[in-house]
């Protein structure tokens, strides 16, 4: 439930503060104030949220979170025109900024939803994920982010890629919002300690070695806090990149498919026997807004989104320069709401600081 008036201090946060950040490219304050009142009776009594860019209000999540009483108050950033989608975001005040350092870039392509959330603008934000793109902005904007299943929701891209997301604050917030979009949402019980693979490269990306450092830090803190523990296994898949460039691309050569099929029999194998697999969500942290520098931000999700598996980027800490750090957490196909539940669990232990 939340407290009358509460779109109408989002609103003005928006206000106050996007002239700054750039993080909506609409903001629809008499259709918002006007849907509140009517939304108060549902479920979720007027919660305001966002929806990711232009088409974002006419998404299937859309729909349900507002049948189910959310009060949607406007549209966030994505890339512009010829701009590279892992970049930044192009607000009706200008380029998206990252809260933490406004000179680097919030990720994309759900820049300006992980920006609102991360900035206290709103609580929850929707998103989309063909290759990272809720994962990465959530990891460098030091929030929650879900990919959910591939095919587990509708979506209009037609490569099977993209699933539907969420930007959130905790792992607690993107649950109310499975509870809207899914027909059924029980919460699942969660035995700890969790069993899990740790992998910080997947057998084949380049990964800063302070991200790493940050990233095995906060997996430690999991081991000792009793959440996971951590099994005698490892997870090395081949490099999607060139399956994924033919998927996207709409003609997977014989070799595109045969990696496909290697990496999904390889994690088949893994959750067949362990329910959490964890990574860095990104290899590098936030780059300048100018381009992506010499590392694919994308190298550790888009695995997941050639696989189907739902994953999850969790707050894991900063580096020396106050960069957030992700902790990537995936799971089995279909496990959404049993993944929230060791979400749930790691970031008890992976309090961060908001920026």
């Amino acid at each position: 439930m939340t407290d009358a008036g509460e779109v109408g201090r989002a609103l003005e946060r928006i206000g106050r503060e996007d002239p700054r950040l750039c993080a909506f490219i609409e903001v629809w304050p008499e259709r918002a104030l006007a849907d509140e009142a009517r939304a108060r009776r549902l479920p979720l009594a007027g919660m305001p949220f966002a929806v990711k860019g232009p088409a974002g209000i006419r998404s299937y999540a859309t729909r349900r979170l507002v049948a189910a009483g959310g009060v949607p108050v406007g549209a966030t950033s994505v890339p512009g025109p010829g701009t590279p989608w892992q970049t930044w975001g192009l607000g009706a005040h200008g380029r998206t900024v990252n809260p933490w350092h406004p000179e680097r870039t919030p990720g994309g392509s759900s820049a300006g939803s992980a920006v609102a959330v991360a900035a206290d603008l709103v609580g929850l934000a929707t998103g989309s994920d063909g290759a990272g793109s809720v994962r990465i902005p959530a990891a460098w904007c030091g929030v929650f982010g879900l990919k959910t299943t591939n095919g587990l929701l509708p979506s209009p891209d037609r490569s099977g890629l993209a699933s539907a997301g969420v930007l959130t604050r905790s792992a607690a917030r993107a649950r109310t919002y499975l509870s809207c979009v899914l027909d059924s949402c029980e919460p699942a019980t969660t035995d700890l300690p969790i069993p899990a693979v740790f992998s910080p490269d997947l057998g084949y990306a380049e990964v800063d070695p302070e991200i790493e450092s940050v990233v095995r830090r906060a997996v430690g803190r999991l081991v000792t806090g009793g959440v996971v523990r951590l099994v005698d296994r490892t997870c090395e898949l081949l490099d999607p990149r060139e399956a994924w460039e033919a998927v996207r691309g709409g003609e997977p050569s014989p070799a595109a498919t045969e990696i496909r099929r290697e990496n999904d029999r390889r994690l088949d194998a893994l959750f067949s026997r362990t329910p959490l697999l964890l990574t860095p969500t990104t290899p590098n942290r936030p780059h300048g807004h100018e381009g992506p520098g010499d590392l694919y931000s994308t190298a550790l999700t888009w695995a997941f989104n050639l696989s189907g598996h739902p994953a999850a980027s969790v707050p894991a800490g900063f580096t020396a320069d106050g960069c957030p750090v992700g902790l990537q957490l995936a799971a089995e196909r279909g496990a959404d709401v049993p993944l929230l539940g060791m979400a749930l669990a790691v970031e008890r232990v992976l309090i961060t600081v908001r920026p």
